[in-house]
């Protein structure tokens, strides 16, 4: 079948508003909007000549991205959506998913097909071809270990690539895909999923356990930890749709022991989690709350009632303003405790 024209694989808007594109609901304008219906029509769309030498930034659901100010460049978003199951084997699923399909639409499939390992990241805002960039993890579950490949477009070499998880760079919420920033070498088309058939349940993250007991599950499967999951996230953080946010503002800090039981010390109840050979991770909700800063606002931004790491718009706030907030978080706990809090969205 002959490649259809570019005319017909993407749209493109001038001077367009991203208020719709991302999840904190602030106004910011692009020069360039574009949407790529499908990967195989990138080269073609890249090579056109009026965007040339302006910056991109490839767009997922813009729920971990905080727009300061306008875009004076090219924001692309691939729209491809397909699901499909791969030959796998009795001891592994797998999966391919295409960069624009919904995250928690992924989850959902998954377990429509008795497909378990992800359902402790349901219910995380985004898309599938943004889970890798962030690294996503959540409830004791990391994203990198159930990823076999990335498929990308490699616009330093104007070709499609392959990454293996080895080739991603991945870390605690980070990847080389996110270190890109507005001059990326990959765009994500799609990403190849290996998950184990008899992948055990992880039930031990705080909360997880009360959760499923409060709803009945005394013998739960991973679609009850995906409903249970579910519950516990719609009850501590606030809906997108009705109070702009971008789920977990700031990192949890990763710290050398010793730094670590000097602050436990001193500070009595600091939630301490293990983090790897001579580090331990600390709760950046925590700190913030100890600081007196949860329910914090300021004009139209504000930090959640429900949650301390969440930034929140309470109507017409503008991502200057937010960030702004969130500037003023960071340096009170810095301030208080000399730890350094890094932000989770790509600040634009």
């Amino acid at each position: 079948m002959p490649a259809q024209p570019a005319a017909l694989t993407c749209l493109v808007q001038h001077n367009a508003s991203l208020r719709r594109y991302n999840s904190f609901g602030v106004e910011a304008r692009a020069r360039w909007l574009v949407r790529v219906r499908a990967p195989a029509a990138l080269p073609e769309v890249l090579a056109r000549p009026e965007w040339a030498g302006h910056p991109l930034l490839v767009l997922g659901e813009g729920s971990n991205v905080l727009f300061r100010d306008d875009f004076d460049g090219l924001v692309l978003k691939l729209d491809c959506q397909r699901v499909e199951a791969l030959e796998g084997t009795r001891e592994c699923h797998r999966v391919r998913a295409e960069a624009g399909r919904n995250w928690h639409g992924l989850v959902r499939w998954l377990l429509e097909h008795e497909i378990g390992g992800l359902e402790n990241l349901s219910l995380i805002p985004g898309s599938v071809g943004a889970a890798p960039v962030q690294n996503i993890g959540a409830y004791g579950v990391e994203l990198d270990p159930c990823i076999e490949a990335v498929e990308c477009y490699d616009l330093e070499r104007g070709q499609f690539a392959e990454l293996d998880r080895a080739d991603c760079a991945f870390g605690y919420r980070t990847s080389r895909f996110r270190e890109q920033g507005t001059n990326p070498r990959f765009m994500i088309c799609a990403v190849r999923f290996a998950l184990p058939a008899d992948a055990p349940l992880v039930l031990h993250y705080p909360g997880v356990r009360e959760e499923l007991e409060a709803l009945g599950f005394r013998e739960p499967g991973p679609r009850e930890v995906s409903e249970a999951i579910c519950a516990i996230r719609r009850r501590k953080l606030p809906n997108p749709a009705e109070l702009g946010n971008a789920g977990s503002f700031f990192k949890n800090p990763i710290l050398p022991v010793a730094q670590v039981e000097a602050l436990s010390r001193e500070n009595p109840g600091l939630p301490v989690y293990p983090a790897g050979p001579g580090t331990a991770k600390i709760a950046a909700a925590w700190l913030i709350e100890q600081c007196g800063l949860k329910g914090l606002r300021d004009g139209e931004a504000g930090i959640a009632d429900s949650h301390a790491l969440v930034v929140v718009n309470h109507g017409q706030a503008t991502g200057a303003q937010l960030w702004s907030l969130a500037e003023r978080v960071r340096d009170t706990v810095q301030a208080r405790y000399g730890v350094r809090l890094d932000p989770e969205p790509t600040i634009i």
